[in-house]
């Protein structure tokens, strides 16, 4: 598999899947159930799930699929994998808030290298191309051709005035102090993977999470983040933060403009 071969497929396949997400959002009624970890899953999860697995798989069968919604791929472990949240904030979906993603991601050796997150609700698109600079596609966004692509690249903060954004469903005190260390000229809560792509746009500065997400929450967030020339690292120490964990699970994590001044946990 090369790059030139992912992304087509990758942006393709996110963009169908909004559009069977989009069908179900805007249906007077939909299905949501309780998974064992006590977490939301609705249809569109599980439908938009089926879809790209499914083109996935036949694009790039000898490559690892890990998804959300398929707990069996949560306990195999490659070097090179894709990792896929279907639908990320499934809380804003349901209570019909629009801050929802999809999101595939490919990581290598612990890096998320590639990535697409589609904000369908929003009619927002982000994506790394084959070289890896991460571009947001602007106008009709249309699954047999890329339209208008806009390179986009973190700000250069002001320490002194910072943007931050937090989650708008997990947002806590522990987040609260943390960002109180800061000088913050404006604070935005916005949900799913959505806060990595706001850091990477400029539109903001800084995005903390002190709390639970898994690794397909965040790859493909990251991986476009990274090409904007944005950093996501651990909470704890500020070391990279990595992928391909036991289990696929986060440590809390700081996602950032490389010009802010990191404090202390």
């Amino acid at each position: 598999m090369t790059y030139d071969a992912l992304i087509p497929v990758i942006r393709r396949l996110a963009l169908e899947a909004g559009d069977t997400i989009m069908q179900i959002y805007e249906a007077d009624d939909f299905d949501v159930k309780v998974k064992s970890d006590a977490s939301p899953v609705t249809e569109a999860d599980e439908a938009a799930d089926a879809l790209i697995s499914a083109g996935l798989r036949a694009a790039f069968p000898d490559i690892l699929l890990v998804t959300e919604e398929q707990a069996a791929s949560h306990s195999e472990k490659a070097d090179t994998f894709l990792i896929v949240d279907p639908l990320d904030g499934t809380k804003e979906f349901i209570n019909r808030r629009g801050d929802f993603t999809v999101n595939i991601a490919l990581v290598e050796n612990g890096v998320p290298t590639r990535g697409v997150v589609y904000a369908p609700a929003r009619g927002r698109m982000f994506y790394t191309q084959a070289d890896g600079q991460a571009v947001e596609e602007t106008g009709a966004l249309d699954k047999a051709q890329v339209g208008d692509v806009t390179p986009i690249s973190v700000s250069d903060p002001d320490n002194s005035a910072l943007l931050v954004v937090a989650s708008k469903s997990h947002r806590d005190q522990a987040t609260d102090d943390y960002i109180n260390k800061y000088q913050v000229q404006d604070s935005k809560s916005a949900g799913s993977s959505l806060k990595f792509c706001l850091i990477a746009t400029g539109e903001a500065d800084i995005y903390p999470r002190v709390g639970r997400t898994m690794e397909w929450d965040t790859a493909a967030g990251h991986a476009v983040l990274a090409g904007a020339g944005g950093k996501v690292v651990r909470f704890d120490d500020h070391s990279p933060l990595t992928y391909g964990k036991d289990g696929y699970a986060n440590p809390f994590f700081i996602a950032y403009a490389p010009g802010v001044d990191l404090k202390e946990a």
